[in-house]
């Protein structure tokens, strides 16, 4: 009996003192008041006690400062004959029916100067531009380049036109709001707003062209080529130029020249009628792991010099075959585009710093662009004339094909030697007058070698 008495005595004070230290020591259970607000609190995150509220974002003034800088640009142009009777019977070799397209453009200074894409007005007969207050002038195209996709228009105007002041697009930043103004099917001034989503973004590695986009998710659509990508001041940062999209229409991705380029080119064309390029004179791939694996080097960042062209600034720097180029001035150089967009801001003559590792040392030296020298035109590569040359062919001006890939052109018995006089009808003097004139072709004159002249005519 007394045993049985001990064993619940033992029980009952063992249940007691578990629920004493529960409640006191584990159970810890929070009093609201009736008046309080309950806060909740993610479990993975430290919580902000300050009390500071986010930033609020006006788009407004950056709207209304841009809205009536930005133009609607139509483009009207005639169907080129194919070749066949039946179509140069019926309409004449270069009066097919009208094609109508349409587009953006953006006005940057108070004298009517515009500029648009390079596929706005691509084969224009007539060129109309609309301002945002409804007048219409005819726009007098002054120069373009296909490989930035960029053009410069100019309409004559009696008073002074709103115009969108340019602003710097090396110092915009990732998560940067940004407004895209232009006008998407036939919408005129329309204004949309997102963030940079990136920088520096080449949308084809293969195709020979230095693209060093800025990316944002600013919704963009057919109609807003050649408008304006603004910043919350209201400066153009970028020329909105493409759309990545399965459907044709705005997924997320829209793409914009910066404005530094933009700005580069302009000038350019103004001056010189076409653009200068500064080359720093090498060849190579951006690192990553792979490469760092095959180049058996332990750097997965920066520029891996393959190659470096003899006479030009970084061959005279003391540049060489492996080397890695890890900074311009003060752009880090990840990827190509980096390198490449940089690069598109600076002329022949320019100077820059390259800070490089060679042989595992870090180094800089001081490097002077070149003019550009060679390019590649229609399967084509070809590079000015040398002194040694122009006296062989008894000739001042033309560029040699240094490379042969066209297959076309080949069959014609075109091969590497050969001379390039005209495109188009429009006397050839260096790369650079190449690379103004695009891809649209209607004949090429040629001298061989030997000193005879051919004419390949395309329909």
């Amino acid at each position: 009996m007394k045993s049985t008495f001990k064993t619940i005595l033992v029980s009952v004070s063992s249940a007691f003192i578990a629920v004493f230290v529960f409640e006191n020591y584990f159970n810890q259970e929070t009093i609201i008041s009736p008046n309080a607000t309950a806060k909740l609190i993610p479990t993975t995150y430290s919580y902000n006690t300050s009390g500071t509220a986010a930033e609020m974002t006006d788009f407004t003034i950056a709207a209304e400062k841009t809205v009536n800088g930005v133009v609607h640009v139509k483009n009207t142009s005639r169907q080129k004959g194919n070749g066949s009777w039946w179509f140069n019977n019926l309409y004449g070799k270069d009066n097919g029916p009208k094609r109508v397209g349409t587009g953006s453009g953006v006005i940057i200074s108070p004298d009517g100067m515009i500029i648009t894409n390079h596929h706005v007005i691509k084969d224009a007969s007539e060129i109309e531009v609309t301002t945002n207050k409804n007048k219409t002038y005819m726009a007098k195209l002054i120069g373009s380049d296909p490989n930035t996709d960029l053009a410069v228009l100019k309409i004559e105007t009696d008073e002074n036109l709103p115009y969108i002041s340019f602003g710097d697009s090396e110092s915009s930043k990732i998560g940067e709001w940004v407004l895209a103004v232009g006008n998407p099917f036939n919408l005129n001034s329309t204004v949309t707003a997102g963030i940079i989503s990136a920088k520096s973004r080449d949308l084809n590695d293969t195709d020979q062209k230095n693209q060093s986009f800025i990316q944002t998710d600013a919704a963009v659509n057919m109609g807003n080529s050649g408008g304006a990508l603004v910043n919350t001041k209201g400066e153009l940062i970028g020329i909105n130029t493409a759309i990545s999209s399965i459907s044709g229409g705005f997924v997320g991705y829209s793409f914009a020249v910066p404005s530094n380029t933009v700005r580069k080119v302009f000038e350019d064309i103004i001056e010189y009628g076409n653009v200068q390029k500064g080359l720093l004179g090498v060849q190579g791939n951006a690192l990553n792991a792979d490469f760092a694996e095959k180049f058996e080097i332990s750097d997965t960042e920066g520029f891996y010099i393959g190659d470096v062209e003899k006479g030009l600034g970084a061959d005279l720097a003391g540049l060489k075959q492996g080397d890695i180029i890890k900074k311009v001035d003060g752009t880090i150089i990840n990827k190509f585009s980096d390198l490449t967009g940089y690069l598109s801001t600076k002329r022949p003559g320019d100077k820059v710093k390259v800070f490089y590792k060679s042989e595992g040392k870090n180094k800089e030296v001081m490097v002077t662009l070149k003019k550009t020298n060679r390019t590649r035109f229609i399967g084509m590569e070809l590079k000015n004339l040398s002194e040694e040359e122009k006296a062989t062919f008894k000739i001042e001006k033309g560029v040699v094909i240094s490379k042969m890939l066209n297959s076309r052109l080949y069959n014609y018995g075109i091969e590497e030697g050969f001379v390039v006089l005209e495109v188009n009808d429009i006397l050839i003097d260096e790369v650079a007058t190449i690379e103004s004139i695009g891809q649209s072709l209607s004949s090429i004159l040629f001298l061989s070698p030997d000193g005879q002249k051919e004419r390949i005519l395309f329909e």
